[in-house]
């Protein structure tokens, strides 16, 4: 028998925890910071008895200092556990890269070039099939040599979903009519139509990223934060604490 569902204006938060869930940065680390900064001024001029920061994947490629964003991520869960990080389609096809170095693959087709650049590393390459694969070979050696191993680490440790009270936390969404507990991982981090489509309720609101919107969009079963940050210039989150729910945003003009 299926699980009931909840409607978004319904789901609460787990008693006394404020929770900060934060769209795609894509290599924005000053979006990143600001938003850091915002939420740390709120805790401290209306204090909660516990809280939570998640991000929702999809750190690296496309903006300008995906490097940046990493050590950001790192020095924050480093400094309080309860900066949680989830995995991004993007942020595994780091990992895929660096395993297995593809001319045609994810991140060399979006926004990899950005993300190597920001480590110290050019992979621009010239037209010949040839001229690909060298690059390939020597970029891929110097990112490998250039990327801090705590780096790799940090991609490697990220789950790809959470729960907090009446909300599911993850980067893409999910397949409709499977339970939460048993999604697969390549749907958490790659699906769309078919979730965006759903008009059902789900068991939990699902908070995502992964496909832009002009801004945060607010359904019934599902929340999307990814506001195209990289190149907006707009970073947003969903604030929920207790049955209060709010969009917070962060923007930086001219960037």
């Amino acid at each position: 028998m299926a699980e009931p569902g909840i409607h978004f204006l319904d789901a609460h938060g787990p008693e006394g925890v404020r929770l900060y869930a934060i769209g795609d940065v894509h290599g924005r680390v000053d979006l990143l910071a600001a938003m850091h900064q915002r939420i740390e001024s709120e805790l401290e001029w209306k204090p909660v008895r516990d809280w939570r920061v998640i991000h929702l994947g999809d750190y690296v490629d496309r903006g300008p200092d995906s490097k940046g964003v990493i050590d950001f991520l790192i020095a924050a869960r480093e400094r309080d556990p309860r900066h949680l990080m989830l995995a991004g389609n993007h942020d595994i096809g780091f990992l895929d890269f660096l395993r297995t170095p593809e001319p045609e693959g994810l991140f060399m087709r979006y926004g990899g070039v950005q993300t190597a650049l920001s480590y110290g590393v050019s992979l621009t390459a010239d037209a010949s099939w040839f001229g690909k694969m060298e690059t390939m070979r020597r970029g891929h050696q110097a990112l490998l040599e250039a990327m801090p191993p705590g780096h790799v680490d940090f991609l490697r440790s990220l789950p790809f979903s959470l729960t907090f009270g009446d909300f599911f936390f993850c980067h893409a969404g999910i397949r409709p009519g499977i339970p939460l507990d048993k999604q697969n991982p390549q749907d958490l981090i790659w699906i769309r139509d078919v979730f965006h489509d759903h008009t059902g309720l789900f068991p939990k609101i699902v908070v995502h990223g992964h496909t832009p919107v002009p801004e945060a969009e607010v359904m019934a079963n599902r929340v999307n934060v990814d506001t195209l940050a990289w190149q907006s210039g707009m970073l947003t989150a969903l604030v929920v604490d207790g049955a209060d729910k709010r969009i917070l945003e962060m923007a930086i003009k001219g960037a």
